[in-house]
C-alpha cells in the first residue's frame, strides 16, 4: 500500500447547514471552492495510546521522544509514554488558576535547551474574593534523568488573561525567542459584553517602561527568553514592545513553517476563522474585520460602547438599536492591515445561523469549525503529498484534523481543504512523531462533538484520550 490514511470523502461542516470549504482571495472577492471527493487508501487504524487526561490544553514532542501534555484541571504537566501510553507527573503547578471552567489554568509548553517553558494564568485575587485572573510564563529546569521540571523562575507576569478567549500557544522559535499567543479575553460578547475590545490597543512607551502589559490583549507575542523587549522587534505606532503582530480574536494555533514563516490559526465569531501568516508588526483586523474584508456576513457591533450596555440583555443574534456598530469591514482599513491565507468558512450575508434543525446548540452548526491548535508538515519523509508542505489544523467542533497545503515559498494556501481522522472527538492539540511517521491527537474531557460526515452531534467518544494515527511510509 501507498498510504494508510484516508481524506474525507466531502468536507461538511454541519449536517443541517451547508457551508462553502474555504476562502482564498484578495479584498472585497467572494469566491469560495468546494472540495473534491478524494481518497488515498483505507482509513488508518487510531489506537488509544492513554486515557483520564485532565482537560489537556497544549501537546510537544519533548526531547526525551515521550509526549509531553499540559492539564488545566490537574494543574500539572505530564509525560506519556507513546508505545505503552505509561504517565507520570512532570511537575505540578498549584498556583496555577482553576481550570474546571473556562479556559484557564495551564495552558503552553515549550522545551530550550535543558529548560522547558509554561504559560498559565493565575489568579490575583483570594477566595472568596472574585477571579482577578492574570497570566505568566515561567522557566523550569529540565531534568532529563528524572523525568521532571524544576526550578521555576517568572520570566514574564501579569499578563492579560481571562476565562475565555485566552489562547495560549507558546513556542521557541528557530530564532530562539519565545512566541505567545494572546486572545481578546472574550470581550464584547456573552457576561463579558461590556468589556472592550482592546485588540487594535498597543502600548505607550510610559506603559512599556512601567510594565503594563494590559494592552497584550489579542496579540501575539514575540520575547526574549529572559522576558526582555527584542531589539528587533517590529516598532507600531513607534513604539518597540513585546507585541509582534495584533488585531488577533483567539488564535489558539501557533506553528512556524517553510523559512522559519510562523503561522496561526484563529476562532472567528460564527463563521470566517482564519489561517494566517503572522508578520512582524501587521494588523489582522479584529475586531473590524472577520476573515476576508469583504462585507460577508460579519459588521462589528460594539456593545461596550452602548450607554446602557449593562441592562442590556446580550443577544448573538440580533443587535439591539441602542448597541453601536463599527464601520463596515470595506469601509475600515489600516496602512498594516493583513488579510488572512484562509478562511473556515465564509458566507454570504444572510446565511442563517440560527437554523432550527440544529436543536439546542446551533453553535455546533455554525459554519466554522473552532481550529485548537496547528502543526507543519514538512516535505521532507511525508507519507503522501498530500501532507507535504501542508499545515493540521485541529478542530474542536467537528473532531477533524483539516489539511491546508502551502505553496512551495510558504506564502500561500494552495488548493482544497481536506479532513482526516474523523472521530466524534473535540480534537484540542496534534503532534507528530520526529520520524513522521504517527500523527498524535489530544481530545477535550468534556463537551459535544459537532455534527457531519455521518456522525450526529453528542457525548464524546474518547474524552480526555491521547490518540495516535498511524501513517504508512511508501513502499511499505
Amino acid at each position: 500500500m501507498f498510504t494508510a490514511l484516508v481524506l474525507a470523502s466531502a468536507v461538511v461542516v454541519a449536517a443541517c447547514s451547508s457551508a462553502p470549504a474555504g476562502k482564498s482571495g484578495g479584498e472585497g472577492e467572494a469566491r469560495s471552492e468546494n472540495p473534491p471527493a478524494a481518497s488515498l487508501g483505507p482509513p488508518p487504524a487510531m489506537r488509544v495510546v492513554t486515557t483520564g487526561l485532565d482537560h489537556a490544553w497544549d501537546m510537544v514532542w519533548g526531547p526525551d521522544n515521550f509526549i509531553w501534555v499540559t492539564e488545566r484541571v490537574g494543574k500539572r504537566v505530564t509525560r506519556i509514554n507513546p508505545a505503552d501510553g505509561a504517565k507520570t507527573t512532570a511537575v505540578t503547578v498549584p498556583d496555577a488558576a482553576d481550570g474546571s471552567h473556562g479556559q484557564q489554568g495551564m495552558l503552553g509548553l515549550a522545551f530550550g535547551d535543558r529548560v522547558a517553558y509554561l504559560a498559565y494564568s493565575y489568579n490575583t485575587a483570594q477566595p472568596p474574593t472574585n477571579e482577578n485572573l492574570r497570566g505568566k510564563i515561567v522557566r523550569f529546569t529540565y531534568d532529563q534523568a528524572a523525568g521532571t521540571l524544576r526550578d521555576p523562575v517568572d520570566v514574564i507576569t501579569n499578563l492579560p488573561a481571562s476565562p475565555d478567549h485566552n489562547a495560549g500557544r507558546l513556542l521557541l522559535g528557530p530564532d530562539r525567542k519565545l512566541y505567545y499567543s494572546i486572545g481578546d479575553q472574550g470581550h464584547n460578547q456573552f457576561k463579558n459584553a461590556c468589556l472592550p475590545i482592546r485588540a487594535q490597543d498597543t502600548p505607550t512607551a510610559a506603559q512599556v517602561a512601567a510594565k503594563d502589559w494590559s494592552t497584550y490583549q489579542g496579540k501575539i507575542l514575540r520575547l526574549n527568553p529572559d522576558g526582555t523587549v527584542p531589539a528587533d522587534n517590529p516598532t507600531i505606532r513607534g513604539v518597540r514592545s513585546h507585541v509582534f503582530s495584533y488585531g488577533h480574536r483567539n488564535p489558539q494555533g501557533l506553528t512556524f513553517g517553510p523559512g522559519g514563516r510562523l503561522f496561526s490559526d484563529e476562532h472567528g465569531p460564527k463563521s470566517d476563522d482564519e489561517i494566517n501568516l503572522v508578520k512582524g508588526g501587521k494588523n489582522y483586523g479584529w475586531p473590524f474585520v472577520a476573515g476576508f474584508r469583504d462585507n460577508q456576513s460579519y459588521w462589528y457591533a460594539n456593545w461596550s460602547a452602548a450607554p446602557n450596555c449593562a441592562g442590556l440583555e446580550y443577544d448573538d443574534y440580533d443587535i439591539p438599536a441602542g448597541v453601536p456598530h463599527g464601520p463596515h469591514e470595506l469601509e475600515w482599513n489600516d496602512p498594516d492591515y493583513t488579510e488572512p491565507l484562509k478562511t473556515i468558512y465564509t458566507v454570504p450575508t444572510g446565511h442563517n445561523f440560527k437554523d432550527e434543525a440544529c436543536g439546542e446548540n446551533l453553535d455546533l452548526c455554525w459554519p466554522s469549525i473552532a481550529p485548537s491548535s496547528l502543526v507543519y508538515f514538512p516535505a521532507d519523509k511525508a507519507p503522501n503529498p498530500a501532507l507535504a508542505n501542508a499545515l493540521l489544523a485541529t478542530s474542536l467542533k467537528n473532531g477533524a484534523l483539516y489539511v491546508l497545503k502551502l505553496s512551495q515559498d510558504g506564502n500561500w494556501v494552495n488548493g482544497d481543504i481536506v479532513q482526516l481522522f474523523r472521530t466524534r472527538n473535540r480534537y484540542r492539540a496534534v503532534t507528530v512523531s520526529p520520524d513522521r511517521t504517527k500523527v498524535y491527537i489530544t481530545t477535550d474531557s468534556e463537551g459535544l462533538a459537532g455534527p457531519g460526515s455521518g456522525s450526529q452531534s453528542g457525548e464524546l467518544d474518547n474524552p480526555g484520550a491521547l490518540l495516535e494515527f498511524a501513517l504508512a511510509v511508501p513502499g511499505k
